[in-house]
């Protein structure tokens, strides 16, 4: 079995310049989905990408503030250096299909994927908000031993986080 011993500057220098994209989400169905990204959490769609040769799309979606003016490529390249970003991706079909139970999120046995994290100011008044849309909740943010944090589904069943810089910090220094 190898080993990754490297000193500390060789790490740095060898990974200089990396970025933490993307996390992909697999969904049924692109319009919902789209949906409670944009309208719900308030990501934008920074770009659309379609395979028709393999009949797929991605969907990537992040909180930038600015989507820059350019041909294809200026705004792709963009796009895949940006951090943190969620890629939606949508095999076709999947939304037609009455038979498709949708995606394994994680949560479930076997476990595995947990869930995605949206640092927000205030849980409180953004768990509200999402409740005005029925957005389902896993964990309002009073429940079980850790105040202040709440737990919600996006369309295909997926866990999102929602927690503030503030509150996890608390918890984590009161263990």
């Amino acid at each position: 079995m190898s080993s990754y011993n490297e000193s500390p500057e060789k790490i740095a220098k060898a990974t200089e310049g990396y970025v933490m994209q993307q996390t992909m989400l697999r969904i049924k169905d692109p319009k919902p989905s789209l949906d409670f990204y944009q309208n719900v959490l308030g990501m934008k769609l920074l770009g659309k990408y379609d395979f028709p040769g393999m009949e797929f799309t991605l969907y990537f979606l992040g909180y930038e503030q600015e989507i820059p003016e350019g041909d294809d490529k200026t705004k792709t390249e963009w796009v895949f250096r940006r951090p943190a970003l969620i890629e939606l991706t949508h095999n076709w079909g999947s939304e037609k299909d009455e038979s498709f139970a949708g995606y394994h999120s994680g949560n479930e046995d076997p476990r595995g994927f947990g869930h995605i994290g949206i640092s927000v100011p205030d849980v409180y008044a953004a768990s509200e908000r999402f409740a005005k849309f029925d957005v389902e909740f896993v964990k309002n943010p009073d429940d079980g031993s850790m105040k202040g944090l709440a737990f919600i589904k996006d369309p295909d069943g997926y866990w999102i986080e929602i927690l503030s810089a503030e509150g996890i910090t608390e918890i984590i220094l009161s263990q």
